[in-house]
């Protein structure tokens, strides 16, 4: 029974309710007693007694019934959408009870105290009966914002888990997307150089590739990486892309130490790497130069653009996945600038408290 079961006290009243329960009979039979017997008027102990103890069986008849048939609204009706239902069913309830124990117990227990020598009647007298109703609708009430605030916890809380995890699938989308876009331009890169430089040179190329995977498994369930680790990626895969294009490809850095420890998403530095260099002319006449430093708390990758003869066609999927992946982690997004002769994206130095609240329990 839910009365005697602390587990099913909480699930179906939203709290442990034993020494409300307690409080509120003695606290209603005190008032009832009152207002039907005048304790003050009586003429011994005894009279007082009985007719504090009619008050008390008559309230613990009403509670312990209302509160049964609360659980059973709750049972029967547990969603949002069906509160005025049941409140409605509980206020009928109560004053059905109310007036049914009074009609049926009030009689039985003047009954059994003139048994015992004690006169006694009782009349059902609804003047007297309104403050009683009052009182338990207004303690049913408590128990009806308490289950209330409850459930609406729940239910908020449950949401923001759903928010969660929804963003975490996305972001795990996201990430698995940047890698097969990695692979598919490394693959392009090896055919090139099996093409026009030696079988040592591409065996050499794989060993290196091989070691930016490896890269790329031991953070795959990382969403946020630093600065500092995020360099040891892109310096793996410019010493890849030096293999191909020498001196002809030039990285600029300007990135303070103490800037290092600063989050950004992973890969991001090295898909705007890849990005200039795949719409961009690398060559002994056109090097690309690429900067990479830090401004008001961006990291900024710029290059000059050198348009190729044959466009090479753009899927956007490198900007995009870097976008998309900073709009679920954060409010700062990335900020692209393009004019007629540069090409910059800077994006967003985040800490820990710049992560939005969907975001905040996920990271992995």
């Amino acid at each position: 029974m839910a009365l005697f079961n602390k587990k099913k006290r909480i699930q179906y009243l939203g709290f442990n309710d034993i020494w409300f329960t307690i409080i509120g009979i003695l606290f209603i039979s005190i008032i009832t007693n009152y207002l039907f017997n005048n304790p003050f008027e009586r003429a011994s102990l005894d009279l007082v007694f009985i007719g504090w103890f009619a008050a008390f069986f008559s309230t613990v008849c009403d509670w312990l019934i209302i509160r049964g048939i609360l659980i059973f609204l709750r049972k029967k009706y547990p969603d949002f959408k069906d509160d005025l239902k049941r409140i409605v069913f509980l206020f009928f309830a109560i004053l059905t009870v109310i007036f049914f124990v009074d009609y049926v117990v009030g009689p039985l227990l003047a009954k059994l105290f003139t048994f015992f020598g004690y006169p006694s009647s009782h009349r059902v007298i609804f003047k007297i009966l309104l403050p009683v109703i009052l009182i338990v609708i207004m303690i049913m009430a408590i128990y009806e914002a308490i289950y209330y605030y409850g459930r609406l916890k729940k239910s908020i809380r449950e949401e923001e888990q759903a928010k969660q995890v929804m963003v975490l699938a996305q972001l795990d989308t996201l990430r698995n997307q940047a890698q097969p876009h990695f692979l598919f331009n490394s693959l392009n890169t090896l055919r090139d150089i099996i093409d026009q430089d030696t079988k040592e040179d591409a065996k050499g190329f794989v060993d290196n590739l091989s070691d930016v995977y490896r890269f790329i498994l031991e953070s795959g369930n990382t969403n946020l990486i630093s600065i500092e680790k995020e360099l040891k990626f892109v310096n793996a895969y410019v010493y890849i892309q030096s293999e191909r294009f020498g001196e002809n490809l030039k990285i600029n850095w300007k990135l303070p130490e103490e800037k290092k420890a600063f989050l950004i998403v992973p890969m991001s530095l090295q898909l705007l790497i890849e990005n200039a260099i795949k719409h961009n002319v690398v060559s002994r006449t056109k090097p690309l130069v690429i900067n990479i430093e830090i401004k008001d708390d961006y990291l900024v990758v710029s290059n000059k653009i050198q348009p190729k003869s044959t466009k090479t066609p753009s899927t956007k999927i490198g900007l995009k996945n870097i976008e998309k992946r900073y709009k679920l982690i954060s409010n700062k997004l990335p900020v692209i600038n393009e004019n007629e002769d540069e090409f910059i994206v800077s994006l967003p130095l985040l800490k820990l408290l710049d992560q939005n609240k969907n975001y905040e329990n996920i990271n992995h």
